[in-house]
This record gives structure tokens, C-alpha cells and sequence, in this order.
């Protein structure tokens, strides 16, 4: 990927040739860096990625990133997302240095179900890191969400909220409430209205990290991969001097930068979906190569390195 920057067809996806530029290899780790609106990414073999994870260590605020559980699932290629789960953590407890917390973007569980959640808890708690959440839209499937908000959203209205960590404003979305045609995820007024109050008054130099379930980017419109009025949410935050949104949903790592907005999606820690382009609908990829599953899995870390303007991204998978 280098210093090329990807750009949006007018219609407002992204033209298939770079969208497959921007994605980053399964079986790799990634540092990834944003310096004046310019992304530089270095791939990493797995054993050079755990070198690295500790280099921001000490340097800057850092915190971790899972994502796409699914505890509940139990096909191919995985019939043990606990178990792919608790490698994850395990990775994250290698891994987090002095990280002051963990984010999940989604899709904790399979059905939403309160024994899916409750496998999900237990075993996130293991990282031993503040864990913050926000809904995928297999949380949601129950009482619109509400057994979802009540354990993990520690009260936030319909499963968004903000808090502040280290001089970095952090703002967890929902946008799995009311999906748009062809699964589209969507704000809605009411929490766009929260958000530009949320931000109103707030110093253009502090650092914005947002996340969400799906993209607030159009990956892929007709899979459903964006969010419907997620410009208007990009709107109240260029004004920012660097904002890093992050996303799970689409169960691989795509990187895109827009002026001072980075975006960068996840892997799942349950199974690997295909490019866009590449199969005939989104879904989980059944007929991976013996060995492969653990390679497509992974964790993030992300820190804030002290005389740099951007966040440091790293990636690590569970296994070759």
C-alpha cells in the first residue's frame, strides 16, 4: 500500500482495484502509522509483530482491540469460537504491555443469547483490561438489544456513549439498530445529534478515536458494508486533527484515510469472510486450507506515540 492513498467512486464506494490494494494479507501483522494524513504501512511476519507490539510500550498511551466473536457460532470453518476467544485473550494478555484498556466493536455473540453472553464475559475477562463494547447486529437480536446494553454497555443510551482516557476522546456508536437496505448500517438522528454534542466544544487538537460495528465507510454497498449516513458523522469530526475510526464487522483488515479521519477494520476472532468482489455474497469462508483458520484470527493494538501526530497500528494474528 505504501503512501497511496485510496479514493472514493463518486458514487460513494470505493473502486474494486484499490479496495483490494488496501487490504492487508491474513497471516501477516501490520504496523500502520498515520503521519499528516498519510498512511505508511509495514507488513510484519508473526514472529516480527510481537517484537514490535512492544515498542510503543512506555511511549504513549495504548490500548487493545477484539472484535467479531460470534461465541454461539459452531460451523466451518470454526466450531470452537470460545476456544479461538480465549487464544485471542491470551494474545492480548502477551501483548498489552501497559495498555489501559480493550475495546470490542461487535458482534460479541451468535444469537444474543444470555449464555452466549455469559461465555463471551468470562472469558474477556481474562485479559484483565477495562473492556469497553459496543452492539453488533447479533447482539440486538432480543428485546432491541436491551440484555446487550444492560451488561455491556454499562448504561449507555440505545449502546452509545463517550468517555475520556490519557487526553484521547473515545466514542462508541451504535449503528446496528436500524439497518438500511442490503443490511447497511445506519446512526439515526437522535445519535447524530448526540454526537455533535458530544464533540461541540471540544479542542480541535485532541486526539478522536471512534468505533463502531460496521464501517462508517463504504467498503462494500452491495454487501451492505458501510453505513448509511455515516458521512454526516464524518462530517462533525474533520474539524479534528486526528481521528482513528475503527470497526469490526467485515472480518478482515481494510485501511482507508480520508484528510486527518484514518479508518481501520478488524479481524474476527471467529471465522474470515471474503473480499468484496471475490464471492457472490459475504459470509463465512467454509473451505479454508487445513491449518489456515488461526492465520485469518487476530488481535489489534493501538497506541499513541509520544512527538507523533497519528495512532500506531498493529495487527497480529493467532497463529501461521
Amino acid at each position: 500500500m505504501g503512501d497511496e492513498r485510496i479514493l472514493p467512486r463518486t458514487d460513494g464506494g470505493l473502486e474494486r482495484r484499490g479496495l483490494l490494494k488496501c487490504m492487508v494479507w491474513a497471516g501477516t501483522g501490520v504496523l500502520w502509522t498515520m503521519s499528516g494524513g498519510v498512511p505508511r504501512s509495514t507488513l510484519l511476519a508473526s514472529a516480527a509483530a510481537s517484537e514490535m507490539t512492544e515498542a510503543p510500550a512506555g511511549a504513549g498511551f495504548s490500548f487493545m482491540q477484539i472484535s467479531d466473536s460470534h461465541i454461539g457460532f459452531a460451523n466451518a470453518p470454526n466450531t470452537d469460537t470460545p476456544g479461538t476467544l480465549r487464544e485471542a485473550i491470551g494474545l492480548v494478555r502477551q501483548q498489552k504491555g501497559d495498555a489501559a484498556l480493550m475495546i470490542h466493536t461487535g458482534d460479541v455473540s451468535q444469537l444474543s443469547k444470555p449464555a452466549q453472553f455469559d461465555t463471551a464475559d468470562q472469558i474477556i475477562r481474562e485479559a484483565g483490561l477495562e473492556t469497553h463494547f459496543v452492539p453488533g447486529e447479533h447482539d440486538v437480536l432480543v428485546d432491541d438489544g436491551q440484555p446487550f446494553f444492560e451488561r455491556f454497555t454499562k448504561g449507555g443510551e440505545r449502546g452509545w456513549y463517550s468517555f475520556d482516557q490519557e487526553g484521547v476522546h473515545f466514542v462508541g456508536l451504535n449503528n446496528v439498530q436500524d439497518l438500511k437496505a442490503g443490511g447497511l448500517g445506519n446512526l439515526g438522528r437522535d445519535q447524530l445529534t448526540w454526537l455533535e454534542r458530544d464533540l461541540a466544544g471540544r479542542a480541535s487538537s485532541q486526539p478522536i478515536v471512534v468505533f463502531a460495528h460496521v464501517p462508517l465507510w463504504t467498503v462494500s454497498q452491495e454487501w451492505g458494508w458501510g453505513t448509511d449516513d455515516g458521512a454526516q458523522a464524518l462530517a462533525l469530526l474533520r474539524r479534528f486533527g486526528s481521528v482513528t475510526v475503527l470497526n469490526g464487522h467485515i472480518h478482515q483488515i481494510m485501511q482507508k484515510v480520508e484528510g486527518t479521519v484514518a479508518f481501520h477494520t478488524a479481524c474476527s476472532t471467529a471465522f474470515p469472510q471474503p473480499a468484496p468482489g471475490t464471492a457472490a455474497s459475504p459470509g463465512p469462508i467454509k473451505d479454508l486450507p487445513a491449518g489456515r483458520l488461526r492465520s485469518t484470527l487476530g488481535v489489534t493494538r493501538i497506541a499513541r506515540v509520544a512527538g507523533k501526530p497519528g495512532l500506531a497500528i498493529i495487527d497480529t494474528p493467532l497463529g501461521a
